[in-house]
C-alpha cells in the first residue's frame, strides 16, 4: 500500500508527519512510503536523509495515487474529495471545526483516523498526539515568558545584593501546564499552578509546583480532561484567582475544553492588576483565548491599572510547530505507533473492535462514527439538500442524528 507524506502548507506549520526514523518503522509494515521533496526541510530532515532511510522522493504527491495519507494539519475539503474510495487517513482532524472536510471524507468513502479522538487510555499513549504536542507547547509558553520578562527566573545571590526568583502562575495543570510548570522550576522560579480537576494537585506538586486551591466545585470529565464551568462558577473562578493573579510575575494559562472554545479565565481587568513589565502568555489563544484581549501571534501592551507601565500579553500561535524538530519527532512517532496497530503484511485493515482504532476512527465505510461529529452534521443536512450522510455512531448505522446545541 502506498503511504504519503505532504509538505503542510498550513501558513506557519514547520512539522512533518513523518521522520527518517518513522518511515524505517513504516517501511518495515511493508508499506511504500513515499515523500513530498522538502516536506522534512522546516523540521530539520533532508530529502537525502528520507530516502536513506527507504522512501521515495516525489516532486508531488497526488491524492487520487495514495493509498493512505499522513498528515499534521486537518485536512481540506478538496484534498478531502481527491483521495480515492477506501483510502486512509491519519492526523489531526478538529472535526468540530472542519465539518466540511468530515464531510467530504464521509461522502468519498474514506476511512479516516483523527488523532484528538486516540482513547487517554495507558495502551495508547504511544498514540497521544494532544499530549505529545501539548508537551512542547507547554515548555515552549515558558521560553516565550522568560524572553519577555525584564528580570531574571531563578533567585541570585550576590555581592551587589539578592535578585529574588520569578513568581510563576500556571492555571490549567494538563500535559502542558505540568510541563511549563517544570521548566519554570527548572529555569529557578517560584511557581504555583491552579486547575478545577481535584486529581491535578499531587501532579502539580510531583512537578515542585504550590496549587493553589479555590472553594470551588470539582469539574472534571471522563479521560480525565476538565469540563466546562458554568457562567456563575466561571465568574466565580476569576474573583478567586484575581488576587493570585496580581501576585504574579508571569502567568501562563492553559487551560482547554476539548471540542469546545477555550474557558475565560483572565478579565482585563486581572492583567491590568498586575505589576509593570509582567508578562501573561495565553496559549489557548488560539481557540478563543483563556485571557480576555490575547489575539493569536500577536503581542499586546496593555497598560496597568496604576498607569505605571504594561503588562505584555502574549498570544501564542503555532507553539509546538516553534520547535518543528522535536515536536515532529513525537508527532510522527504517534502516527505511526498507530499505524503499526492496524498494519499486517503490509495492508492496513483496522480492527474495530479494538477501543483504541474504534476511538480514533472519524470516519468509515461513508459513515461519520465520531457521535458528536455526526450530531453537528445532521444539524446541516436540511441546508445541503444534495447531502444526506449516512451516520455511525459507536457501531449503530441511523437515517439522522439529531444535535441537541452542537458540540
Amino acid at each position: 500500500m502506498k503511504l504519503g507524506i505532504p509538505r503542510e502548507r498550513h501558513e506557519g506549520e514547520r512539522r512533518v508527519a513523518a521522520t527518517p526514523e518513522t518511515v524505517k518503522q513504516l517501511a518495515g509494515l511493508g508499506l511504500d512510503v513515499l515523500i513530498e521533496s522538502g516536506a522534512g526541510d522546516p523540521a530539520g530532515h533532508s530529502d537525502h536523509e528520507y530516502m536513506h532511510a527507504g522512501a521515495t522522493t516525489v516532486p508531488a504527491l497526488d491524492p487520487a495515487d495514495l493509498d493512505i495519507l499522513v498528515h499534521v494539519r486537518p485536512l481540506d475539503p478538496a484534498t478531502a474529495k481527491s483521495l480515492k474510495s477506501g483510502a486512509f487517513t491519519v492526523g489531526m482532524a478538529s472535526p468540530s471545526s472542519e465539518l466540511a472536510t468530515v464531510q467530504a471524507l464521509a461522502d468519498g468513502g474514506v476511512t479516516s483516523f483523527a488523532l484528538e479522538l486516540v482513547p487517554r487510555i495507558s495502551r495508547a499513549q504511544s498514540m497521544d498526539a494532544l499530549s505529545s504536542q501539548a508537551l512542547v507547547a507547554g515548555y515552549r509558553c515558558v521560553l516565550e515568558a522568560a524572553i519577555r520578562l525584564p528580570r531574571f527566573f531563578p533567585l541570585y545571590m550576590t555581592a551587589a545584593g539578592t535578585v529574588p526568583p520569578a513568581r510563576v502562575l500556571v492555571l490549567g495543570a494538563g500535559v502542558a501546564g505540568l510541563q511549563a510548570i517544570g521548566t519554570a522550576k527548572r529555569l529557578g522560579a517560584r511557581v504555583s499552578a491552579n486547575d478545577i480537576r481535584p486529581a491535578s494537585a499531587d501532579e502539580v506538586a510531583s512537578m515542585g509546583g504550590t496549587f493553589i486551591r479555590l472553594d470551588l466545585e470539582t469539574a472534571e470529565a471522563s479521560g480525565g480532561y476538565a469540563r466546562e464551568l458554568s457562567a456563575d462558577r466561571g465568574a466565580l473562578q476569576r474573583e478567586l484567582l484575581a488576587p493570585h493573579v496580581a501576585q504574579a510575575d508571569v502567568l501562563i494559562t492553559t487551560a482547554a475544553v476539548p471540542g469546545r472554545r477555550a474557558p475565560l479565565l483572565v478579565s482585563r481587568q486581572m492583567v491590568q492588576a498586575m505589576r509593570p513589565g509582567s508578562v501573561v502568555v495565553d496559549l489557548a489563544a488560539e481557540t478563543g483565548g483563556n485571557v480576555e484581549g490575547s489575539v493569536p501571534g500577536e503581542d499586546i501592551l496593555v497598560p496597568t491599572a496604576d498607569g505605571q507601565g504594561y503588562v505584555t500579553l502574549v498570544g501564542l500561535k503555532d507553539a509546538p510547530s516553534a520547535m518543528a524538530s522535536d515536536a515532529s519527532r513525537l508527532y510522527a512517532k504517534n502516527v505511526a505507533n498507530l499505524l503499526a496497530l492496524m498494519t499486517r503484511d503490509g495492508v492496513v485493515a483496522p480492527d474495530f473492535d479494538d477501543d483504541v482504532v474504534a476511538g480514533a476512527c472519524l470516519t468509515h465505510d461513508g459513515a461519520v462514527r465520531h457521535l458528536p461529529t455526526a450530531e453537528a452534521l445532521a444539524t446541516l443536512v436540511p441546508a445541503l439538500p444534495d447531502h444526506s450522510p449516512r451516520v455511525q455512531a459507536d457501531g449503530v448505522h441511523v437515517d439522522s442524528v439529531h444535535s441537541e446545541g452542537g458540540i
